[in-house]
């Protein structure tokens, strides 16, 4: 559903126009680069192409299904570099804490996710068990307040830029669900 169908078509032509106008011809440069410069990134968070899932109420697009695939179509329009770099914060680096995180969790983490000042991340692959949810060894024990991860994640889609991370872990080897737990230090999570 396209919520306001007119404001809706304007967005979408001038994302394709950025798209066509800015990002396009940078392209060889990302390549080159591996990074998609900073002042772009700017210019992509001021678009707002960081927050386009995230609810209205913490500084996102609050896009509904249809608007986020028109969108996403629009923006994949050029190298995917681009895409992966806002990909992360319109999907899995913020979906689980939009459906299941706490309202501190959402407080602190949602508009700086939506805004693009924090790069959301998503761990779940692991050298063993590829993306197979079920097969993940990396365990979570409870440690008073807190809880120690321990395991391997590899693949993880903007890691060397992410600020926060959703990590799948296991508490209980016998349990069939996964808890997922947020973490918003790079240089700890590398520790871990």
């Amino acid at each position: 559903m396209i919520r306001e169908p007119d404001a809706f078509n304007t967005f979408l032509a001038e994302l394709r126009r950025f798209v066509r106008e800015r990002l396009v011809p940078r392209e060889a440069e990302v390549a080159a680069l591996d990074e998609v410069p900073e002042a772009l990134v700017t210019e992509m968070a001021k678009l707002g192409l960081f927050g386009f899932s995230i609810p209205q109420a913490y500084g996102g697009a609050g896009m509904t299904t249809e608007e986020l695939v028109l969108a996403a179509l629009e923006l994949s329009q050029c190298s995917v570099a681009f895409r992966a770099r806002v990909g992360t914060n319109t999907g899995i680096g913020s979906e689980a804490l939009v459906a299941d995180g706490t309202p501190a969790q959402k407080s602190r983490y949602l508009p700086k996710l939506a805004s693009g000042e924090l790069t959301g991340s998503f761990a779940l692959t692991e050298p063993e068990a590829g993306s197979d949810a079920t097969a993940l060894t990396t365990s979570a024990r409870r440690d008073g307040d807190h809880y120690v991860l321990n395991g391997t994640k590899c693949f993880i889609t903007n890691a060397p830029i992410a600020g926060l991370f959703t990590v799948m872990a296991r508490t209980d080897p016998a349990r069939s669900g996964l808890p997922a737990f947020r973490h918003s230090s790079l240089s700890a999570a590398r520790r871990a």
